[in-house]
């Protein structure tokens, strides 16, 4: 599979979003964050996914505008917060983000959780923003099969991407198998388990043969699962680790012993049981 650091999935519309892309998840500090984005983009990153919740698009926006790169050469992501879910709240939300991000359009929004009896108008509001131009494409995070299918039916436009806790502890194989079904792509939170996974010896048996750490194993086993990863770090050696990618591809037999890890553990929320 040729793939690299610019190399990209066509979303059902037509968006090209690229397949590695920088979390900034718990990047609080603003001035470390600001260092970090810019760091990674300099490296080579053209993704950036944030949320309000994360309290830093300011810091997304003003790395963006010192990085030089160009708005138009970025891939921004941002999602609505469970507080903030509903028709009015959502669109007065997605202006503050943008605000925020101190940026004309996003090139993708999330609802971030399925919060029961509120995602549907929060979509509703979303496809308003989609139609207006403000959004390249909308989406879900942390959406099962039954949320999904709800969605969809009480919807004009598809969600174009589903971005779920995903790693060798939870694979979550139907509902990826669901999503390709219904053309939506996947992407991955927490990639690599919160660095959970780093000491677990089958990786790091694979690992040896090809002469990679862990990490880079499981983001290996992602990006040939055609899943979209967004690793976070502030380190640039660390930032360079998880984009060093490209120079192998792991064997059928690998992919297999990677995939029998899974033991459908969650490190993050069951969005069945949400209380926040």
């Amino acid at each position: 599979m040729a793939v690299n650091l610019q190399s990209t999935q066509r979303l059902h519309n037509g968006v090209e979003i690229p397949s590695v892309g920088l979390g900034v998840y718990k990047m609080d500090d603003h001035e470390q964050a600001v260092g970090s984005i810019k760091k990674a983009i300099e490296t080579g990153y053209r993704s950036i996914d944030t949320a309000s919740f994360y309290e830093n698009e300011k810091s997304v926006g003003q790395a963006v505008k010192e990085s030089g790169a160009g708005r138009e050469n970025l891939f921004i992501t941002s999602k609505v917060w469970n507080t903030d879910q509903g028709y009015d709240s959502t669109l007065k939300s997605f202006e503050e983000s943008l605000r925020q991000l101190d940026m004309d359009y996003m090139d993708l929004y999330l609802i971030h959780w399925p919060v029961a009896d509120k995602y549907k108008d929060t979509w509703k509001a979303m496809e308003r923003l989609y139609g207006e131009g403000l959004i390249k494409a909308i989406g879900v995070s942390n959406f099962k099969e039954h949320h999904l299918e709800d969605l969809m039916k009480a919807s004009n436009e598809k969600p174009v991407i589903n971005q779920i806790e995903l790693h060798p502890r939870l694979s979550q194989q139907e509902l990826r198998n669901y999503c390709q079904e219904n053309g939506i792509a996947v992407e991955a939170w927490s990639p690599i388990a919160r660095g959970r996974l780093l000491e677990e010896p089958t990786l790091n048996h694979i690992a040896g043969k090809y002469n990679k750490s862990a990490a880079q194993v499981i983001l290996r086993w992602h990006l040939q699962n055609e899943v979209i990863i967004i690793p976070k770090s502030v380190r640039e050696s660390r930032m360079k680790e998880n984009i060093n990618l490209f120079d192998f591809e792991l064997s059928l037999e690998d992919m297999s012993q990677i995939n029998s890890l899974n033991m459908d553990e969650r490190y993050g929320a069951d969005p069945d049981k949400l209380d926040f």
